[in-house]
């Protein structure tokens, strides 16, 4: 427990995840004086806050991260897919000198496995006779297909000169919390790569770390920062 005060949170968006942050925040040094659901998040008022964590919808993100860089309200945004609303949001905190951090998993390990995944894309990009596919699975209330994890390994396998075909697909079953798996195959040999999530807790452990580390910072940045610098 941090021996300063603990800080004001604003949760925006209050599902699942944000019931199990409100349950961790304590042990971050925060203290949660928001909480904020699907249907108040536009308009609610938001004083003396000193962070915010967005995990509301693809549909309510885009608004609710304009207004609170409006309100130059330092957030983490754990939501996906609305990325192609991210430029815009970019700017907008860019010219606010407000401050973002936003991934679509929160999760230490798993951006560990996209530095793997990387590394593996980099060393196959000229071995032709390897290709490629992505794969994930996660719950049956998950609104986005694929996920916007399974798309940043993509495009993080794009980023790495891994320029042949990959193969994606997506399965919503259950409760499933979440599992990627990105592989190579050849006629000589096969490698998997796979990141299973047991729960939502890393998620949110994840999202807290960034919430400490984004205070008195500007700018929008992502998770990886926050871990790797």
């Amino acid at each position: 427990m941090p021996e300063s005060a603990p800080k004001n949170l604003a949760l925006v968006g209050y599902g699942k995840m944000g019931r199990l942050i409100d349950q961790l925040a304590p042990l971050h040094g925060f203290h949660v004086a928001a909480r904020l659901d699907m249907n108040d998040s536009a308009s609610a008022p938001l004083h003396n806050i000193d962070v915010a964590i967005e995990f509301s919808t693809p549909e309510a993100a885009p608004a609710n991260l304009l207004r609170l860089a409006s309100l130059r309200i330092p957030t983490v945004c754990g939501t996906t897919g609305w990325y192609h609303e991210l430029e815009r949001v970019r700017q907008a905190v860019a010219a606010q000198g407000a401050a973002l951090v936003w991934s679509p998993n929160f999760s230490i390990g798993m951006n560990v496995f996209q530095r793997i995944v990387s590394e593996a894309a980099r060393m196959l990009q000229n071995e032709s006779s390897y290709g490629a596919w992505a794969w994930e699975i996660h719950h049956a209330a998950k609104k986005d297909a694929p996920s916007g994890t399974l798309l940043r390994l993509i495009d993080i396998m794009r980023e790495a000169g891994y320029s042949r075909p990959i193969d994606s697909s997506s399965n919503r079953a259950g409760a499933h919390p979440g599992t990627h798996e990105i592989g190579f195959d050849s006629s000589a040999d096969s490698i998997t790569l796979r990141h299973t999530a047991r729960g939502r807790e890393g998620f949110a452990h994840g999202a807290l770390k960034a919430a400490q580390w984004i205070l008195g910072r500007t700018g929008c940045h992502e998770f990886s920062e926050v871990l790797f610098g």
